[in-house]
């Protein structure tokens, strides 16, 4: 964009060219900095020297613009200085929603190992005899492999980390996240109605496994059990905090 008669460090009212659509469009102008090739026009004969050439960036990336400044030796064919930016910029990454591989009870499988093989060679000799290409086929027997496993063994529910998450709590915190990657307004909504309500029953479980430990602390305390106190204060899970430790160094 070329404006009309500016000097080097000043802002003409010549600015008000510019109709508001363009202003709306691109909002942020760039220019050259001060104390380096400043000037990207000059006057016939040297006399005088001008700052005529902006950059129009969207405000989406202004922080983007690093520098701006003029190649005065470039070949163009124009009687200004090419005026150049340098724009360094991260673009979002999107990241898509994936759906999680279910984790099947290796430890119920084993031990109901018999009752599976029985159940998948009789759903598999029924379509033994049965013809067809190769894909229809193997998703028959994907079919009833999961279905078997699905209805005799189960999937693995997840452990909680924390001692007053129920298992409740997981299966809202599985459904919260279903909602998450869902970009309308249903999805929004009903995000924001788990978390309020995952935030609710979580502060309150966690104020009363607090307040039974405490209890606990205490009768423990009391009786003087001082063992089953110190046992009992390492379940809260603090860690000792020693802080800055000074060490003296010898001469040599």
């Amino acid at each position: 964009m070329t404006s009309n008669r500016y000097r080097a460090g000043t802002v003409r009212e010549t600015l008000q060219i510019f109709s508001k659509k363009i202003l709306q469009r691109a909002p942020y102008m760039r220019r050259t900095k001060p104390k380096r090739r400043i000037y990207t026009g000059k006057a016939p004969g040297d006399w005088r020297r001008h700052q005529l050439d902006y950059i129009l960036v969207k405000h989406r990336f202004r922080n983007s613009v690093k520098d701006v400044k003029t190649l005065p030796g470039a070949d163009i064919d124009s009687d200004h200085n090419l005026l150049v930016a340098k724009f360094r910029t991260r673009l979002k990454k999107i990241i898509g929603f994936r759906k999680r591989r279910p984790r099947w009870d290796l430890e119920k499988l084993y031990a109901q190992r018999q009752s599976v093989q029985e159940t998948l060679e009789e759903k598999l000799g029924a379509i033994e005899g049965e013809s067809g290409n190769a894909e229809a086929q193997w998703n028959n027997i994907k079919e009833y492999m999961l279905d078997t496993i699905s209805d005799l063994v189960g999937k693995f529910e997840k452990i909680a980390r924390k001692p007053w998450v129920t298992q409740e709590m997981m299966n809202k915190m599985e459904e919260r996240r279903k909602w998450k990657n869902v970009n309308n307004e249903e999805g929004r909504r009903k995000y924001r109605r788990l978390r309020n309500e995952l935030k609710r029953a979580t502060d309150r479980a966690k104020k009363e496994y607090l307040e039974k430990i405490c209890n606990e602390i205490i009768e423990f305390q009391r009786t003087r059990r001082y063992d089953l106190m110190y046992m009992k204060t390492k379940e809260l899970g603090w860690k000792e905090n020693h802080g800055i430790q000074n060490v003296g160094i010898d001469d040599s």
